[in-house]
């Protein structure tokens, strides 16, 4: 939907929603603060309440939390598997693994996207492991949450068996800053010669060089209802500490992008880091990836986590799922 002016416009409910709330100033938030700040935000996210936003789990799925204990660290994720008896092989051991990364970075939590968890996990069906990564901030950088992600992906091929998944048919998915970590996981997995079937990053930033800032989506898209440039700003400070080189959670400046696992990349187009979907599709392309582009035209950043209020997520759902059943299971 566009204006007289020829703008998009954001679905009416995210209107609705921007035009009731109050956006908080978070670049002049002290530490204390910000961690009040997800704390409450999160609570909110995770509520029954937000269900009319974020969606209602599928029904054939089963949903638990699950510890991963890491040589240095224990980390919560969650799990969702196909309820037992729906037949297509659920209650068989074995099933493809697809790992996903919630976004938000600095706030967010994987119970956000149980909507769409739930159903790759009864629809394909897969196991679906969502990490809860550590969030940003000023002690967190973003290099431990890539960690996070890398390292619960090796855990849980490594135990394979114990997890019911077959490590042969595996899969990473990203939202947000979720796609930075699982980008730079297809990344690694190809220099460590751990096979991935695919990958999918929706809404991905990619770019957090000062270059990031430059495209046409961020300028023009500065001040939408669901991430603005001041929030962007703080991503950045945070993800990237003063003397950090940002080129290196920046998958769009990787050295080479060929040989990685096919990518289904999705772009909201009423979105400040559109661009750096475009363009990361382009460079995958460029270094002989496959990589398919998706765009949704009105739809807007975290619109897959918002089905409630943002229609054009059903559409992205169905599309990431025949994506996955294609790679994951050979069936069109």
């Amino acid at each position: 939907m566009s204006d007289e002016t020829g703008t998009e416009r954001p679905p009416l409910g995210i209107r609705l929603l921007h035009a009731v709330g109050k956006e908080p100033d978070v670049l002049a938030m002290t530490a204390e603060e910000l961690v009040a700040f997800r704390d409450a935000v999160n609570r909110k996210r995770s509520s029954p309440l937000a269900r009319l936003i974020t969606g209602f789990p599928d029904r054939g799925a089963t949903i638990e939390w699950r510890g991963v204990a890491l040589p240095d660290r224990e980390l919560r994720v969650r799990v969702y598997r196909p309820s037992l008896g729906r037949g297509d092989g659920a209650d068989r051991a074995g099933l493809p693994l697809v790992l996903h990364v919630h976004g938000g970075g600095f706030v967010g939590t994987a119970v956000q996207s149980d909507w769409v968890n739930s159903h790759l996990a009864a629809r394909l069906p897969a196991v679906v492991v969502s990490v809860e990564h550590r969030l940003l901030d000023p002690e967190t950088p973003l290099s431990a949450v890539v960690d996070d992600g890398w390292d619960v992906l090796r855990h849980v091929l490594e135990h394979a068996a114990r997890w019911g998944v077959d490590a042969a048919r595996t899969a990473v998915f990203g939202e947000s800053t979720g796609s930075i970590v699982t980008a730079l996981a297809a990344i690694r997995a190809r220099r460590s010669g751990l096979p991935l079937r695919a990958q999918v990053l929706v809404n991905p930033a990619v770019d957090l060089t000062s270059a990031g800032f430059e495209y046409a989506s961020m300028r023009r898209h500065a001040h939408s209802p669901t991430l603005t440039m001041t929030q962007m700003r703080l991503f950045q400070r945070l993800a990237v500490p003063e003397g950090a080189d940002p080129r290196a959670v920046s998958p769009l400046h990787a050295d080479d992008l060929g040989g990685l696992a096919p990518a289904l990349v999705v772009v909201p187009t009423v979105d400040p880091v559109a661009d750096h979907g475009r363009r990361y599709a382009e460079r995958l392309r460029a270094a002989g990836t496959l990589a398919r582009l998706v765009e949704y035209p009105g739809a807007t950043h975290a619109f897959l986590s918002m089905p409630g209020v943002v229609p054009q997520a059903k559409a992205a759902r169905a599309e990431i799922a025949e994506f996955l059943r294609g790679a994951l299971t050979g069936l069109a």
